[in-house]
This record gives C-alpha cells, structure tokens and sequence, in this order.
C-alpha cells in the first residue's frame, strides 16, 4: 500500500517493520569471498557472467559491486551497479549461498540483511553465507531518481480517493508527473527496472558467487521476483521460500480487491480485539468503531489536522499511518496509541507512523527511494492496466468489502493506467517447469499478500509446495511461530521439504 495507489500495498513494509524491531546478531565468521563458477554464459553475456568481482570489507561483513546491463536486449551497451553484501556463515564451511529480497518493489536486502539474519537460527547461519542485495534501481544499486523530497512529500500526502472529475484528474496526473520524473532523472533506466530483469540479475550473482544452484528466500514482493527467476530459470532453482505471496497472474483491480479483503480482515481483527478494552479509541460496539474510523479519514479529507510542529495530517497520510500497524499483529498497540492521540487532535504519532512507512526522516528528507520505484517496477510489470471506466464502475464493490480502506484501494487499480514509461519486459507468466521443489508460505490474515494468493502461486509453480501459517499479520518465516520456522530451517538447512498442505497453528 505505497504512495496513493494500492500498488505499494504489497511493498516494503516488511522492510518498516523490521528497522522498528531490529534483533542484533554479530556478524559470520570466516571472510573467504566465493569463487565464479566460471559457466558458459548466456549469449552476449560474456563478460558479464566472467567479470571479476572486488570484495572489501564492510564492518564484518564483506560487500562488492556486480555490474549488469542496463539493457539485457543490449548486453554491450550500458551498465549499472549492484551492492551486494554478504554475511559469512558462523563457523565451519558453508553449504552455499543463500540470497534475501525483504519485498517491495524497492526494498533493500543490503539493509535487511541485518535483521534477517538477526532472526535466523543457529543452524541456518551456520549452514549459508547470507547474502543481501539492492536490486537495479534500488537503495546503493544504481538508484532509480524521479522525484525531490519536497515533490515526493506532495506526493505521498495527496488525495487517495478523489471525490470529483477534477480530483481525478489531478490524481491522474501525479502519476504522469511522477513517471516523466523518472525519465527525466534517470533516462533510460527508467525503463529498464522490471521484475524480468532484476531476475536476470540475480542469475548473474549466482554466478558470481559460485553457487551452481540458486538457494533464495523472498518476502513479499521478493515471492514475485523469485517465482520469477525460477520460471526463467528453472533448473537453476535450489532451496527456495516464498514467503507472502505475491499472484502476479491478477489484474490490478483483482489485486486491489484482494488487498481490500485483506486490510479488511486485519482490521476487522484488531477492532475485535480493542472493544474489549474500555479504554479503545473506537468505542465498544464493532459497527460503530468502523463508522468512527471511516468518519474521522473523511473529515482529514476535508479538514487535515495540524500537528504541534506545524505538519498537517491528511487523509492519505493517515491511511498509511493507520495501514502499517496492521501489517503485524505485535503493532496493533501502536494503533491504539495513535488513534488515541489523533481522536484527542493530536497527530504527531500518526504522522511518525506515516514517516515509517515511507521511510522518512524527521527533517523531511527520505532514507530511500522505495515510495517511487514501486510505481516503476509494477507499472512497467503490468500486464493489464485498468481503464478509469472500469475503475469507476469497480468502486461501489471495494466500498462493501471495507468501509474504511475500500475507495482508496479501488482507485488504487488506476495507478498504472497513465503509466509514461513503456517497456518490453512485462510480467511472465508463472509457471517454472522442471523446477526442484519451491516452498510457499501463506498467512491465512495476511493483510498484504492474502493467503488465496499463496493458495494461487503454490498451483502455479509446477513444483509449488504450499506451508500455511494460521494468524495474523504479514509474512509467516521470523515472525513468532515455531512450527513455520522449524520447518524452514529444516528445508534451508537439511533439504527436507515439507507435506503439502501442511498447516502450522499458533505457537
């Protein structure tokens, strides 16, 4: 649920969540770099797949940059960089490499590799050198530029669900300005940041880093790109998890109608837990809490609060403020705490909530790119843009499925309509034939990615193997449940893949 459209609904907030609750750990053990496979490469790839690759010291960890075209129809032409960062294993000598994407598009691995592997067990970090990457366009990765801070800050905070023919308009518009941003900042580039071919990129580093096979986790967004890999790429595919699933087969108004079901069944859960409390912001009775929610976002609409420090609280940013704590169940406190504060006229903790999620700083400049590349990628996936008809007509259906979140999801399906930027690297289809076994791990709550998408990719992937979590939240690997992190290490770790359909309650 990024920026106005309900694009960035399947992003980074894993990303967000994990900076709030970051878990040290100290980095591996033995600096030894990987050595190149050294393999035939794909044609015209050459020396992209034999380049040698310098390796320096990053605190204890050790990172590199691997160069990639720009353009894989052009392999000669120009290149971009990719920051790679790898946490060597604790001790003894590593099966492999196993890669991490936190989701997106434009989420950092270089950033998560940290908390990841702060959460990982003992034997997972024994058995893999952990590796984070900023895909193309990403974070230290040669960074897709569009809009400044201030630009992105009216962007951000603008209408999410306009009321009239000129609110659409102007709603329209931002997208346009947004992408001849793009293009104008970053030239070719802006072309050039698919899924398709950040997948390319990943067999790339595979090579590099001289693993025969590619062993991946991915969140989120990072289940798209490693769905995708493994369809380009199938018999390269190692131990592979796809946790969060993304269906990348759905139209961007079925996307957005899954998505509105999904924040709607978050929500619903949380209400249900908050009346029990007479201290709850929204009262005792559910119906009147959803009709005080959606009362109070359409007021912001009308009337945005001002904070104490003079920044006003629109609609949009309380969306996205109110949106990142139903991504985990552990943040439904701080749900509390800012409707609380915000009900009283005080928005400052809404408008923190708001900075997370959009990765801001206090001084109004932005720690990444994230809220912008995820208009590119998924614009230049998208297969099958909505029409403002179709939208329009769309808009009494996703009202009914949530009052509150309902008309901002569905014009969400717009996001992509008046995309500027064209590309020749739409989505695939996901299938990866010949594939070893790929495990999806589906949250049955899952406000982000709901769990009928993981049901979905599990059938699309020929070798799919669907885990299921029972609970809330998004995500179900590193998140408090036993049973689903059992049975991950011992996949990662050992190759053991698990029962179909195994299903895994609250611990």
């Amino acid at each position: 649920m990024r920026s106005r459209k309900t694009l960035g609904i399947v992003l980074v907030l894993l990303v967000a969540l994990c900076v709030l609750a970051f878990v040290a750990v100290k980095d591996g053990g033995s600096k030894s770099e990987p050595k190149a496979t050294g393999e035939k490469a794909p044609s015209g790839l050459t020396a992209i797949y034999h380049q040698k690759l310098s390796w320096t010291d990053c605190g204890a960890s050790r990172c590199t940059w691997v160069k990639v075209p720009i353009d894989y129809e052009r392999p000669a032409g120009p290149t971009l960089r990719l920051k790679v960062k790898l946490r060597p294993a604790d001790g003894g000598k590593p099966r492999g490499v196993l890669f991490i994407n936190p989701g997106g598009p434009g989420g950092s691995g270089v950033e998560f590799l940290g908390s990841f592997a702060g959460s990982a067990s003992r034997g997972l970090r024994e058995s893999y050198d952990i590796v984070g990457f900023d895909p193309r366009g990403v974070g230290a990765s040669t960074p897709l530029k569009c809009l400044n801070d201030k630009q992105l800050d009216v962007f951000a905070n603008s209408d999410p669900d306009p009321d009239n023919t000129a609110e659409i308009a102007e709603f329209r518009r931002a997208t346009v300005d947004l992408g001849d941003a793009c293009q104008a900042n970053s030239g070719e580039l802006a072309a050039h940041v698919s899924t398709v071919e950040a997948a390319k990129d990943m067999d790339v580093m595979r090579a590099l880093l001289g693993q025969k096979k590619f062993d991946f986790y991915g969140a989120s967004y990072g289940t798209q790109l490693g769905a995708t890999y493994a369809t380009l790429f199938p018999k390269k595919v190692g131990r592979m998890v796809l946790d969060g699933a993304v269906d990348s087969s759905l139209s961007d108004e079925q996307q957005g109608i899954g998505q509105a079901e999904g924040f709607q069944r978050a929500l619903s859960a949380y209400i249900a837990d908050c009346i029990k409390s007479p201290t709850c912001p929204l009262g005792t009775d559910p119906v009147a809490a959803e009709s005080k929610l959606s009362d109070f976002l359409q007021k912001l609409d009308q009337d945005p609060m001002k904070a104490a420090n003079g920044r006003l609280l629109t609609e949009g940013g309380a969306f996205y403020g109110i949106a990142i704590t139903l991504y985990d169940r552990s943040y439904w406190s701080l749900l509390t705490k800012e409707l609380t504060a915000a009900f009283k006229g005080d928005p400052g903790f809404m408008l923190t909530l708001f900075d997370a999620y959009f990765e801001r700083n206090e001084d109004g400049s932005y720690k990444s790119n994230s809220g912008q590349v995820i208009y590119a990628v998924r614009c230049l996936d998208s297969t099958d843009p909505s029409s403002l008809e179709e939208v329009e007509k769309s808009i009494p259906q996703f009202e009914k499925i949530s009052p509150a979140f309902g008309r901002s999801m569905g014009w969400g399906a717009l996001g992509c309509t008046d995309w500027p930027i064209k590309s020749a690297n739409k989505q695939i289809p996901i299938s990866a034939k010949g594939a070893a076994p790929i495990v999806v791990v589906g949250t049955t709550r899952d406000p982000a990615t709901p769990y009928e998408w993981a049901q979905a990719l599990a059938k699309q992937l020929e070798s799919g193997v669907l885990l299921t979590r029972e609970g809330d939240g998004h995500t179900g690997f590193h998140v408090g449940n036993e049973c689903i992190d059992g049975i991950v290490d011992t996949y990662f770790v050992k190759g053991t893949v698990p029962k179909a359909g195994t299903e895994c309650k609250p611990s």
